[in-house]
């Protein structure tokens, strides 16, 4: 870890935004080409980035020269559907295809039972009166014009992240573990809801139970077998767990993950603790999946429950979850001694082959000598159509989401302008939902807060 602290380092970040200096560094080793393994990016992969942010006179986002935004919604403001207002705190998001070129972007808000601008509660689509949080859908025309926008699930808590399923829909993750009784509420919570962007009336708001009660942060399903696999984000020890659940109707579609089946918990063997692993390239074999006890924690949250003798791998900040070619990919956001960890580091990009039962050490993020280091990154991540990686940055000072080429090189693709502190302690919120449109022609974003979502265009394929 730096020597400097973190007050340290967001004051000197800070002054840098102020006076137009701050650059990009991010340390990392490994091999990024794996992360594109199989997958449609793999064939073009970026090589560069696109030059440097020029200031937007109208203080929302900075942008390379040749790109340009369009604002699609932002919170307080009236929801198309006259629902009622758009919800607080944008987060995870993802974009798919709708008929007659559309685009159904389904957006996660993470509003808490203090959350500022609560998901409107609608008939049929409320799982619990209390709860603040739930997605918001827009559907957009070829040209990104907001044609809809309503709610697709509300009385949820803590909507993080999530992802998106192959036969459509997004599974929005709730991440939190309060029960009936706590902070208002008038359920448990703790789980993972399905959402039908195109009739949010089909799915409904509709527990998956069989899923797993705990802190989930986000999911990625292998399109082949239709396992779902899950990550636990925890904060305190014992930190979270890497799941998998495997479907009783793995290829049903719509509703079929409502029939339950199997939770699972990832054990790598001797390894108690993955930010114990330093080195990229580490890589163990014959990893084991171990019946989570209690599903439901009805007595004891699943990462306190017994696994047996042999224990169970844990990890702090477990965050983003990604299929890409034969594998899944998840992140540690960041790993720190201080709360407990085994070793600290500033993110890991994990890699589990399914067919070979490997694990494997893709990318480990690591302290620069450059004070302008993200503090926790990366946070949400995706693949972009022409090649790279997309970083939502999530820590002190700006916020960026940030770029990563093939050879490693790292560039600030957008900074949030909107200062929310003061001309003396600015402030900004972080980026989230990083997400393409089918076509590729699209980046859409959020800023957390205030929150707000946009379309960027420009020359992604140069």
């Amino acid at each position: 870890m730096p020597e400097n602290t973190t007050a340290d380092r967001k004051s000197r970040r800070q002054l840098l935004a102020r006076t137009g200096a701050l650059g990009v560094s991010i340390a990392f080793a490994g091999n990024l080409t794996e992360l594109f393994a199989g997958t449609a990016a793999a064939q073009n992969l970026g090589h560069t980035g696109y030059g440097p942010l020029v200031p937007d006179p109208k203080g929302l986002l900075d942008l390379p020269k040749g790109f340009s935004y369009r604002v699609l919604s932002r919170e307080g403001d009236k929801l198309r559907s006259g629902e009622g207002l758009v919800p607080s705190n944008h987060d995870g998001m993802t974009a798919l295809p709708g008929r007659h070129g559309r685009v159904h972007l389904v957006r996660n808000h993470e509003n808490r039972a203090n959350g500022r601008v609560p998901v409107p509660t609608v008939e049929g689509l409320t799982y619990d009166p209390a709860g603040k949080g739930g997605c918001t859908a827009l559907s957009l025309d070829s040209r990104n014009r907001v044609l809809s926008e309503r709610v697709a699930i509300a009385g949820t808590a803590v909507n993080c992240a999530g992802g998106p399923t192959p036969w459509g829909t997004w599974l929005t993750c709730e991440e939190t573990e309060d029960r009936a009784g706590t902070n208002g509420y008038t359920k448990d919570h703790g789980f993972i809801f399905e959402v039908d962007p195109a009739n949010p009336y089909r799915s409904g708001a509709v527990p998956l139970t069989a899923m797993g009660r705990f802190q989930h942060e986000a999911i990625a399903v292998d399109p082949r077998r239709g396992i779902v696999y899950e990550t636990e984000d925890a904060f305190e020890k014992p930190f979270g767990l890497f799941y998998r659940f495997l479907p009783h109707h793995p290829h049903g579609g719509l509703g079929t993950l409502r029939a339950g089946g199997r939770l699972q918990a990832m054990r790598v063997p001797g390894v108690p603790d993955l930010s114990s692993i330093q080195e990229t390239g580490a890589s163990f074999e014959n990893i084991e999946w171990v019946d989570v006890p209690d599903p439901l924690a009805a007595q004891t949250p699943i990462r306190h429950q017994d696994f047996g003798p042999k224990g169970i791998t844990h990890a702090q900040k477990l965050e983003g979850c990604y299929w890409g070619g034969c594998s899944v990919y998840f992140v540690s956001s960041f790993a720190r001694s201080a709360d407990g960890s085994a070793a600290d580091h500033y993110g890991q990009i994990w890699r589990y082959d399914p067919s070979a039962r490997r694990l494997t050490l893709v990318i480990v993020f690591g302290p620069d000598t450059d004070l302008q280091l993200p503090g926790e990154s990366p946070d949400n991540i995706c693949l972009a159509p022409s090649g790279g990686l997309m970083v939502c940055e999530d820590g002190n000072g700006a916020q960026h989401v940030f770029g990563v080429t093939r050879r490693g090189e790292v560039y600030a693709m957008a900074r949030n302008a909107q200062n929310i502190g003061t001309a003396e302690e600015p402030e900004w919120g972080e980026f989230a939902g990083v997400t393409f449109s089918p076509d590729g022609g699209t980046m859409y974003v959020n800023c957390y807060t205030p929150g707000t979502t946009f379309a960027v265009t420009g020359p992604w394929r140069r």
